[in-house]
């Protein structure tokens, strides 16, 4: 008897061992394209200074295009979720680089308003049919109970490509010229490729695919689902907003060049991916409701530092407002992920994707047109009364 639980033990650590090299393995190869992607997530940001001279776009129609990035790119994530919950098939996040990396590095060849729309429509459907299953698969073969750490290292992979898409593309149009931007995609294009070959052994786990989908456990916790959604969406309203439009707030209003705005949009940015980086490491420790607290409560002095003043003080507070805003990136997608772990994808989506979208198909096109009518400052200033409420909204959470 002894020899043959020996025997099995023996047959199941290199079983084990086999499907921890395939998670890790994975968590690699979704967070490297999440930061592919986001890069390219972020290149409308770039994009909307040039645009603007080159087509004299007003700052309404430099919303329009913020708010058709984000339904494309985020809020038709939850179908893009539904959908590989239902088929399980890798292209949903394996075709997702390439496709946003062609169509938005082809923005500079767009000859009208019209083709800009189109164009970032499609490559906001790259985006959006990456998330919702990487985020899902990501940490999905790690067994630990440290689920915000792993999390977390996904999360900040995308914001750090938030973060370099500006000046990526910024520097792009330095050094090869408006023109030949298309040459952007490559990054894209070869991820896909390499995901394409290697994402079908990263993503064997003992999970049994589901041969329909269930919506009864979504229902059963909707309350708390209701809460952590809002939760997102007042963070998404400052995160996508500011993610848009500050770039063209620091070179119209403020002064500075296309170059010095892309770079402190880069370092909010920046800031942001370590602190999402350590709100999962918090979340593990302290609980996923304090570290939203903390967030919410915690960026508004810093923001309004960087409004009330200039210089390196103005941008201390953005870069220090940003790291604090962004705490709750991993956190939020944890907590929903482990109230229905059954529909992962889908939660996936609602926290990642459909709320950042909401927020910014609303908020992007109304600031825009606020910034018309009363200037960016006061209409970019404004938004930092909604973490006032989210705080509110954060002490009705479960205090786990």
């Amino acid at each position: 008897m002894a020899s043959e639980a020996s025997a099995l033990q023996v047959k199941i650590a290199p079983e084990r061992s086999t499907l921890a090299r395939n998670g890790f393995l994975a968590l690699i190869l979704f967070s490297v394209a999440h930061f592919c992607v986001d890069l390219y997530s972020a290149a409308l940001s770039a994009y909307q200074p040039v645009l603007g001279d080159k087509m004299g776009l007003s700052l309404t129609r430099a919303g329009i295009l913020g708010g058709m990035m984000v339904f494309s790119g985020s809020v038709l994530q939850p179908a893009y979720g539904y959908l590989s919950d239902r088929f399980h098939s890798r292209l949903f996040s394996a075709l997702g680089p390439a496709v946003a990396g062609i169509f938005i590095s082809a923005l500079c060849l767009a000859p009208s308003f019209g083709w800009l729309l189109l164009l970032i429509l499609l490559g906001g459907a790259g985006i959006a049919s990456f998330h919702p299953q990487a985020s899902a698969l990501a940490t999905a073969g790690i067994v630990t109970s440290n689920r915000g750490r792993w999390m977390a290292i996904f999360i900040s992979a995308g914001t750090l490509g938030l973060a370099v898409g500006p000046s990526f593309f910024t520097t792009l149009f330095t050094e090869v010229g408006l023109s030949r931007a298309w040459l952007g995609a490559i990054p894209g294009v070869f991820i896909s490729i390499f995901l394409l070959f290697k994402l079908g052994d990263a993503t064997k786990t003992s999970a049994h695919p589901r041969r329909s989908f269930d919506w009864r456990p979504l229902r059963a916790v909707w309350k708390p689902l209701t809460i952590l959604y809002l939760l997102v969406f007042i963070r998404s309203i400052l995160q996508v907003v500011y993610g848009q439009l500050l770039p063209l707030y620091l070179h119209r209003e403020r002064g500075f060049s296309l170059t010095a705005a892309s770079l402190a949009l880069s370092l909010y940015l920046v800031f942001g991916a370590v602190g999402g980086f350590a709100g999962g490491h918090l979340a593990d420790r302290f609980g996923g409701r304090q570290v939203i607290l903390v967030s919410m409560a915690g960026c508004l002095p810093f923001l309004t530092l960087f409004f009330a003043t200039s210089g390196v003080a103005s941008i201390i507070g953005l870069s220090l407002g940003g790291l604090l805003l962004l705490f709750t990136i991993p956190v939020n997608v944890v907590m929903a992920q482990d109230l229905v772990p059954s529909q992962a994808g889908t939660v996936s989506a609602l926290m990642m994707g459909f709320a950042w979208g909401t927020a910014g198909l609303i908020f992007i096109p109304l600031t825009g047109w606020a910034g018309d009518h009363f200037t960016l400052h006061h209409a970019l200033s404004a938004l930092l009364v909604f973490p006032i409420a989210g705080i509110a909204l954060a002490l009705k959470l479960d205090a786990r």
